[in-house]
């Protein structure tokens, strides 16, 4: 099976029409005005779709099995309070709909509403994906499915990825305005469908798909180096929770960042490939860095020269061990810039890197990894961002025996605070 990004362009318009057409028709069930979130395609193994399930947070699916030019099945979830918010709204005018949103059980009135609101969402997803296709796909019969673990949602789904297994996965995020409700959907497709689809819409030459589950690998490793970098430099014991990769368009990326103050650094990196890397921290996990690698007092903001160097030090230092795994695995020198130190909000810390790479393409695959301290404020966002025309060139030449055996520990001295 080959990707090229012309193909994964067209799922991801796929999955942006219908989120648009899902949150229409929720809007026109409920009066609830809405707004489609984040859209993206993953590339996750089994192992992290189940952590996504597995937060101790009950919840509620409607699932649907597909046929015709997608196979596979089609899932809505809803966080289980949710759920019952939706279901409260539909039910508000019936005199009988006297509904507990804060732990109570789906009865046969709101176990069936809740089914047709997962269902028509669910419709609305494939009716894009039908209308972008210029085809037909057809759906089963709903099936309700609720639990607090990934099983019951997809344990008996042979599309459904085992723990090390690369799965491409649509999801997006429908959210209403004003109110705390919203819902992810899933799509578990066939591989053989997919494979038929890809080759349908592919325009080059395009990458294996074991060439992107090496390169996925390769990543993985690189973040768990920068995790061991920031335990040696802060002394903070660090390691990576989450990491996966997503495909998704440019303009999606600041989407995607916290709205919140933020503080980190940037690099250009040339090579094969080339493109951007940025490690971004909240305010107060900048702070915990400077605390443990400053030894003296700093300015009260924490980001004077010497917090700013502290920063940047560790920043580059991390990228040094990113990207040096990459080259040794891909066998070729990747080099990176300064770093540019960041200290902004939100989405325009990552807009100069968004507007750079919009120059030449419209879509990247993005690596985005979150660094955690065991006990302490530190959370790390790591976003590595290639060029799509050398990270094709690169993972065509890419021998995925070598990811295991080429080592990626980057040589750097520990920093003196004393």
């Amino acid at each position: 099976m080959k990707l090229d990004v012309n193909a994964l362009g067209t799922f991801y318009r796929m999955a942006r029409e219908g989120a648009g057409l899902a949150a229409g028709r929720l809007t026109h069930m409920t009066g609830v005005e809405t707004q489609v979130g984040v859209t993206k395609l993953n590339f996750m193994r089994g192992r992290e779709i189940q952590r996504d399930f597995e937060d101790s947070t009950e919840k509620v699916g409607v699932r649907v099995k597909l046929t015709g030019a997608i196979e596979g099945y089609s899932m809505i979830v809803f966080e289980r309070e949710n759920a019952f918010r939706i279901v409260e709204t539909l039910l508000a005018e019936s005199d009988d709909a006297e509904i507990d949103v804060e732990g109570g059980e789906f009865d046969e009135m709101t176990r069936s509403a809740a089914t047709e609101v997962g269902h028509i969402m669910n419709s609305g997803f494939i009716d894009g994906w039908a209308d972008v296709l210029e085809t037909v796909i057809d759906v089963s019969t709903p099936e309700f499915v609720q639990g607090a673990t990934a099983e019951p949602f997809f344990g008996e789904i042979n599309e459904a990825p085992d723990d090390d297994d690369l799965a491409l996965l649509f999801q997006s995020r429908i959210e209403t305005v004003g109110t705390e409700v919203g819902f992810s959907h899933y799509l578990f497709p066939k591989r053989e469908s997919m494979s038929a689809l890809l080759d349908r819409l592919r325009t080059s030459g395009g990458i294996e798909y074991d060439k992107l589950d090496g390169f996925d690998r390769m990543a993985e490793r690189g973040a768990e180096e920068v995790a061991k970098t920031a335990t040696t430099l802060t002394g903070i014991d660090t390691s990576v929770e989450i990491r996966r990769l997503n495909f998704v368009s440019l303009e999606a990326i600041p989407e995607q960042v916290a709205d919140q103050k933020l503080v980190g650094v940037a690099f250009e990196f040339d090579g094969m490939p080339s493109g951007y890397l940025l490690f971004l921290f909240d305010e107060e996990s900048a702070h915990e860095i400077v605390d443990a690698m400053v030894p003296m007092e700093v300015d009260e903001d924490g980001f004077g020269e010497m917090g700013t160097s502290a920063i940047k030090e560790l920043g580059n230092i991390m990228a040094s061990g990113f990207l040096d795994g990459w080259a040794n695995v891909l066998d070729t020198t990747i080099d990176h810039s300064t770093p540019e130190f960041i200290h902004d909000m939100g989405a325009a810390a990552v807009d100069p890197v968004i507007i750079q790479l919009g120059e030449n393409q419209e879509f990247a695959f993005v690596f985005d990894t979150v660094v955690v301290a065991d006990g302490r404020e530190f959370d790390c966002e790591v976003y590595a961002i290639p060029d799509e025309a050398d990270l094709e060139r690169a993972l065509n030449n890419l021998d995925v025996d070598r990811i295991e055996e080429t080592p990626t520990t980057a040589e750097f001295q520990e920093v003196n605070n004393s």
